[in-house]
């Protein structure tokens, strides 16, 4: 039986997450830094990335750490997400952790990487830097209630009429299902085969940013939106803009904005090998995040 560490148990994927290695078999320590409020499944540790001497006992007889962290909302996030990995780079080797499996981001090594995805390089190589071998994953939006940038896109189809968009809404990007995102991390744990790779994970479909906001608009409103786009409109005044209209504050706007001009679609396939099946679409995506928001709603 495999111990697995969840960092992040609390959040989008980790919430998810848990109880679907609970399921695979595992013993899931679900990590947290108010253990005395985890209601979730597993047994709840309390430690924080940000502080090396809480991880000790949070690790202690773990195999697998999957690491979910990441602080977007800062304005100094890259120096924050690069000190929490080098922390727990050391605190996994000090434990003898077997693998560390990342949630990093899409985009060509060699293209030109918005600060956001040049960090999430960064804490891969970081996550590695003592010896225990690590297994990447990476994805661009992930589609699924509660998630940031899927948040985003509902808000901003249900608050707007029309649109008035930067020139980032003709980038392609390869959208994935928050199910599939599940079920490729639980699917790599204690792997042999997944160890030290990096793999990329998306859905079947690329899409515009642009054609995107239209799946949902016809999704939630049976219709397309009017969209003008604006060559001129800059990230700070884009950023500013989703801050206004959605509750996306403006320092998390911004970064993802950043990332946006990135063109961000899958070029290996290789995941599929050791974790077989079909990934779901763009529009099943978008109507099983649509059915959960109103579930939960009531």
């Amino acid at each position: 039986m495999t111990t697995v560490l969840v960092t992040g148990a609390t959040g989008f994927i980790g919430r998810r997450l848990v109880p679907a290695l609970i399921d695979a078999g595992h013993t899931v320590r679900a990590m947290t830094r108010s253990p005395e409020k985890y209601e979730g499944r597993g047994e709840p540790v309390g430690a924080d990335v940000g502080d090396p001497d809480s991880l000790a006992g949070a690790l202690e007889g773990v195999d697998v750490a999957i690491y979910l962290v990441h602080s977007l909302d800062d304005p100094d996030f890259e120096r924050k997400d690069a000190d929490a990995a080098r922390n727990f780079s050391k605190a996994a080797a000090d434990a003898g952790v077997r693998q560390i499996i990342y949630m990093g981001g899409l985009g060509a090594d060699d293209g030109d990487l918005s600060a956001h995805l040049r960090s999430r390089r960064e804490v891969e190589g970081l996550l590695g830097s003592d010896g225990v071998p690590v297994t990447v994953l990476r994805a661009a939006i992930v589609v699924g209630h509660g998630g940031i940038s899927w948040e985003l896109t509902r808000q901003l189809v249900k608050n707007l009429p029309a649109m008035v968009v930067p020139k980032w809404v003709g980038t392609r990007t390869q959208p994935i299902a928050i199910d599939d995102v599940v079920r490729y991390l639980a699917g790599v744990v204690d792997q042999d085969a997944a160890l030290d790779r990096v793999f990329e994970i998306g859905g079947p479909d690329q899409l515009t940013y642009r054609e995107m906001l239209q799946g949902v608009a016809l999704a939630m409103n049976g219709r397309k939106l009017p969209i003008v786009v604006v060559p001129l409109l800059t990230p700070g005044l884009s950023s500013r803009w989703l801050a206004l209209v959605t509750d996306v504050d403006v320092t998390t706007g911004r970064n993802l904005i950043d990332s946006m001009s990135t063109e961000v679609i899958v070029t290996d396939t290789s995941i599929r090998d050791i974790v077989p099946g079909e990934p779901l679409t763009y529009r099943e995506s978008v109507e099983r995040a649509l059915r959960e928001r109103s579930e939960e709603q009531g």
